[in-house]
């Protein structure tokens, strides 16, 4: 080999230092110092194999820095990791690096949202993805922008949707194969929502996928009339993807109007659905609808976690099979093949009083009546859900799935005839919750008899539930499992705690002073692992003393 040839490979081994390539990404259980997407994984299990932090020592937790946000909005935001350097975002939509050891700034870049942004529930966002050396993150007036992750300078921005018309994105985007994809929010505004992929070069869009099907389209003539225009379905959690089916999913939100559907006869799909999606073309493989002409706001826009579990077939006889498994709104727990989408279990995992249960092929068996009247009527669980946006968690070493549950928790849902202006609010009703919930600042009781929070363990075959933690209110935080069998979670109540993941005994907790309102991760630099949540407008990174 020439000199010459020998220095051009030095040159691209230099040049690709520091780079998250897609092999990375594909393999980013393989470097447990370092998170490098919103879910930790592809697979969305918000998982560490990191265990220098066990069920011993995990008193010993002491505070090593904090972050405060300049912005009184929820911090929604999961940071990524990469090699030492921490990016996150703060609301509404500016991008930080931050040495992960110290907490000291690097840089900064702030976007300025239009004014004619308006996301329904809050000016937030959920954080950035990375490829490369750029960042990308999803603006709350539905842009997508691309930064340079060395020094925050602005690469490329992209208008995906009007904000006038009530589109809008909170997640964090997900880049596959050097395809940034992202979903449209917005359905409370009566928008049609799709999921599009970018180029990460250049911004230019690779696909789109409605996920309401025009006329023409398959699926439309589950939209009576042309309710399908302002149908909804829209997206603000990110989706997750399975190399071998080469396959990305994603949840979709609710069927518009909201809680008025009299109009909108028919199963209204992909509203509440996942569709499943070819990752280089946009293709829709396959989908499931948990919801089906959802009066209740029961979106589906919970994370799609991807595991490999031993399912018994026809005779008892367990053999792996790849699964999807989903804590979803509407109080069920769900277990999908993710291959071809079959229904293999369904159960509840709170109370619920608007269907009998699922039939065989997973469709909710509806209570006649029970469905929003102009006088208002009770129903279980409310329209926060059983569970909301806040991530779940599968941890490979116990076999458990673990979600956070509002259980006992209904709605007084009321609906109201109303008319789609653009850019105008198009819901079709109200509902009052007996607890203040992530929808808006509705108030309501707090008696023991409306209900709590619970971190519950659930057996992905069965449904079963292994074990409970009760809350003394609701919460809004997700799950972190780790290598040495913890789970890591927080509440509104203001504590931030420590379980063992086999038993759920407490085995430590913090109070944060504020509410605890996104996915914690862990990281390690230098060997030291460190445990990362954020309550109220406050990030705190603890490790060991």
């Amino acid at each position: 080999m020439s000199i010459r040839s020998v220095a051009l490979l030095l040159s691209a081994a230099l040049a690709a230092q520091g780079q998250v390539t897609h092999n990375r990404l594909l393999n980013a259980d393989k470097e447990p110092q370092n998170w490098l997407t919103y879910g930790g994984n592809f697979g969305g299990q918000r998982y560490s194999p990191l265990s220098q932090i066990n069920a011993t020592n995990v008193k010993d937790l002491h505070l090593q820095w904090a972050f405060q946000q300049r912005s009184v909005e929820k911090f929604e935001s999961t940071p990524l990791v990469v090699d030492g350097t921490m990016y996150l975002t703060q609301a509404p939509n500016d991008i930080f690096a931050l040495d992960a050891v110290t907490g000291e700034i690097k840089w900064m870049y702030s976007y300025s949202p239009s004014r004619e942004s308006r996301p329904c529930c809050g000016r937030v966002n959920r954080g950035v993805a990375i490829f490369g050396n750029t960042l990308f993150m999803a603006t709350i007036d539905a842009h997508l922008v691309a930064v340079n992750a060395r020094d925050g300078k602005l690469l490329w921005d992209k208008e995906v949707a009007k904000a006038e018309s009530g589109y809008a994105m909170t997640h964090a985007p997900l880049v596959i194969k050097g395809k940034v994809i992202v979903g449209v929010a917005g359905a409370e505004f009566g928008i049609r929502g799709f999921i599009a992929a970018y180029d990460s070069a250049t911004g230019n869009e690779a696909w789109r996928f409605y996920t309401i099907p025009g006329k023409g389209e398959p699926g439309n003539e589950t939209w009576a009339g042309d309710s399908w225009m302002h149908g909804g379905a829209s997206v603000w959690v990110t989706g997750t993807y399975d190399p071998e089916t080469n396959l990305t999913f994603w949840g979709t939100g609710n069927p518009g109007p909201d809680y008025n559907s009299d109009k909108r006869g028919g199963d209204n799909l992909y509203s509440d659905s996942v569709v499943a999606l070819d990752a280089d073309t946009g293709k829709l493989k396959w989908y499931f609808q948990f919801t089906p002409h959802d009066d209740y706001d029961y979106d589906s826009t919970q994370v799609p976690v991807l595991a490999n579990v031993d399912w018994p077939d026809a005779s008892g006889r367990k053999t792996p099979r790849k699964v999807m498994l989903w804590g979803n709104r509407n109080g069920f727990f769900y277990a999908l093949d993710r291959v071809n989408g079959k229904y293999l279990k369904g159960t509840p995992f709170v109370k619920v009083t608007w269907t009998r249960g699922l039939d065989e092929a997973g469709r909710p068996m509806r209570i006649n009546g029970v469905v929003p009247t102009a006088e208002g009527v009770d129903i279980y669980p409310s329209a926060t859900g059983g569970t909301n946006w806040f991530s779940p968690s599968f941890s490979p070493r116990t076999q458990l799935f673990y979600v956070n549950a509002w259980d006992g928790v209904h709605s007084n849902f009321k609906k109201i005839d109303v008319e789609y202006q653009e850019g105008n609010r198009f819901t079709g009703g109200v509902n009052t919750p007996t607890r203040p919930g992530v929808r808006g600042p509705q108030l309501g009781s707090r008696n023991e008899a409306d209900g709590t929070g619970y971190v519950r363990a659930l057996d992905p075959v069965t449904g079963d539930k292994k074990w409970e933690y009760k809350m003394n209110d609701t919460t809004q935080s997700g799950i972190l499992t780790t290598g040495s069998d913890l789970l890591f979670t927080g509440g509104r109540e203001g504590y931030f705690q420590a379980l063992d993941a086999r038993t759920g005994k407490l085995l430590w907790r913090v109070n944060a002073g504020g509410d605890v309102a996104m996915g914690p991760i862990s990281y390690s630099v230098n060997g030291k692992q460190y445990i990362v949540f954020s309550a109220s407008s406050s990030m705190f990174v603890y490790a060991l003393r």
